[in-house]
């Protein structure tokens, strides 16, 4: 009985630390790349616009009130996405605190 509930603890223990860092050194949170979709974007790739964040990669806005949108912690913009998907909807989107 015991065995079946430690697969279950070791699984969900796994999935929680799945995330990945950022090249500067801070964990992406899980809820924004389950542990592989986010990575830096050139400032030149999200563009501040009237209506909130243009993102080139997937064509889209991203209002500034959208709730994906998250402060990045080292001043640089980072984008998640699905994997496997260019033009997708943005997971998240990281900007630098003066942007936000």
């Amino acid at each position: 009985m015991s065995f079946p509930l430690g697969l279950i603890i070791s699984v969900s223990f796994a999935a929680t630390a799945d995330a990945h860092s950022a090249p500067s050194g801070w964990l992406y949170p899980y809820q924004c790349c389950s542990g592989r979709d986010c990575q830096p974007v050139h400032g030149t790739a999200v563009k501040e616009g009237p209506e909130g964040y243009v993102v080139e990669i997937t064509g889209e806005v991203i209002g500034y009130h959208d709730s994906r949108l998250k402060i990045s912690p080292d001043g640089d913009f980072h984008l998640c996405l699905p994997p496997g998907s260019i033009r997708s909807r943005a997971i998240c989107l990281f900007v630098p605190p003066r942007s936000f």
